[in-house]
């Protein structure tokens, strides 16, 4: 039956503790007295409606939901998310102990905490120099000669600027193992430069050993990081400037003006000597062949003049006296044939006979028809002339 139906009972009140005389709205206290009461039993609360048991009811409920809300906000807290290019390191009451990828993640705080590393991040750092502005070239900046100055393998000093590129390698070895892991690389890199240096003469790293000194400079740096785990990667190695103290610079300029006026004179002299060395080379070579040339027909020739006096000996044995005649009367052509003049000594006459024979064989016209015209003309004198010479033939004869 409702509680206000009627014939019913005037104490039915659905607030409870309310007179049948009163009127107006509930009691609020009472309201939440009341819903405190069902939340209590709903937490295991007993069904006790004294004051004491609904206080009991009351703080359970408090403590309940100020746990459930505690437990819920620390759960959320540890929540993190691990931004792409970098790294989560976990660490387990300040022990390292594990590292995240990029993503979200969860780790029970208070118990464990999360410092996240830049690995993507290009760094640099510069020996010898700092620079200014927000540029990193030298000529902006300012030197720092204790850094910049170093000693070759020559005994010479050399004032050197370099610029390393770098970025972390392992999150945790980063964090962990090195208490400054920048001013170490500084070290590192400042050693390893010394040491290049040192095992190199002044001119090699001022002209043709730059990139060679930069790449044992980047390997060796990375050797000794990797060697106590400092967590870094050396990615460049640029030498910026390599030059000459600036107190010896004028000089240094002056030496080298020398070398080029040098490698200018050998230039010159390398190409004249290319250009007379063939030359010369090719003379001697024609040379060569002209004498072997000339070998060759001097030995032909005492070849066949052998070979001719070998048959004039075998004609001469059989008819020496012919052979004799006719070795002088080749003997006298030869000679007679080179001569322009010829004397006669004529035979009964007082005078020796004189025949123009330069005008006789010249190429004039008007000499070589006189002398025709006189041999002609003197038939007589020419058969004299051949008499006297065959009498001198065998006035003579040959021995």
């Amino acid at each position: 039956m409702a509680w206000n139906e009627p014939g019913g009972s005037g104490n039915k009140d659905p607030w409870g503790g309310r007179k049948n005389n009163e009127q107006g709205p509930p009691d609020l206290d009472e309201v939440v007295k009341k819903l405190q009461e069902k939340f209590g039993g709903l937490f295991g609360g007993g069904g006790k409606r004294n004051g004491s048991s609904g206080s009991g009811r009351a703080g359970s409920i408090g403590l309940g939901l100020i746990a459930i809300v505690a437990i819920t906000v620390w759960a959320i807290s540890g929540v993190y998310i691990v931004e792409e290019g970098t790294r989560g390191v976990v660490l387990q009451f300040g022990k390292y102990n594990k590292t995240t990828q990029p993503g979200p993640h969860w780790h029970p705080r208070g118990i464990q905490t999360v410092e996240t590393v830049d690995i993507a991040n290009i760094r640099g750092i510069s020996i010898g120099f700092r620079a200014g502005g927000g540029g990193g070239n030298r000529q902006t900046g300012s030197s720092v000669g204790r850094e910049s100055l170093m000693l070759t393998e020559d005994e010479n000093i050399v004032d050197v600027k370099l610029a390393v590129q770098y970025k972390v390698k392992s999150a945790s070895d980063f964090l962990f193992n090195v208490k400054d892991p920048e001013t170490t690389l500084r070290q590192v890199i400042e050693s390893a430069i010394r040491e290049t240096i040192g095992k190199s003469e002044m001119d090699y790293i001022l002209k043709e050993g730059r990139a060679d000194v930069t790449e044992q400079t980047r390997a060796q740096v990375q050797e000794i990081l990797d060697r106590y785990k400092v967590g870094l990667l050396v990615t460049t190695v640029n030498l910026q400037d390599a030059q000459p103290p600036e107190q010896v610079q004028d000089a240094f300029a002056d030496a080298v003006k020398a070398q080029g006026d040098q490698a200018r004179v050998i230039n010159e002299a390398k190409a004249y000597s290319n250009d007379i060395v063939p030359r010369a080379r090719g003379k001697a070579a024609r040379q060569m062949a002209e004498a072997n040339a000339y070998k060759e027909q001097v030995i032909a020739e005492a070849t066949g003049e052998a070979s001719r006096f070998t048959q004039v000996l075998t004609e001469y044995k059989k008819a020496p006296e012919v052979t004799r005649k006719r070795l002088y009367l080749e003997a006298m052509e030869s000679v007679m044939t080179n001569s322009s003049k010829v004397l006669v000594d004529v035979k009964g006459g007082g005078n020796l006979l004189y025949l123009p024979l330069d005008k006789m064989m010249s190429g004039g016209s008007g000499g070589s028809s006189d002398g025709r015209r006189i041999i002609e003309s003197d038939s007589a004198s020419r058969q004299i002339v051949e008499q006297r010479l065959r009498d001198n033939v065998r006035g003579r004869g040959v021995r």
